[in-house]
């Protein structure tokens, strides 16, 4: 079995990095992820909390699902 199954950022996972963290390093994680600044996605997370849905939910469901980098 090769390395990359075993460290997600390996392949280019989901992983939340221990650097750049402002609370639990998830849109700091899906900015690298997806190659988009991490004060883009913040900006993106404030503003979708202003509209109606489980916004909060699913941020901490992201920071118990997603490894941490170390």
């Amino acid at each position: 079995m090769s390395t990359s199954s075993y460290y997600p950022e390996a392949r280019g996972g989901l992983v939340r990095p221990t650097g750049n963290r402002m609370i639990g390093g998830v849109c700091a994680g899906l900015a690298r992820r997806f190659g988009m600044k991490t004060r883009t996605v913040r900006l993106l997370f404030i503003l979708s909390c202003l509209l109606p849905g489980p916004q909060i939910l699913v941020y901490l469901a992201l920071w118990l699902i997603m490894p941490s980098e170390d």
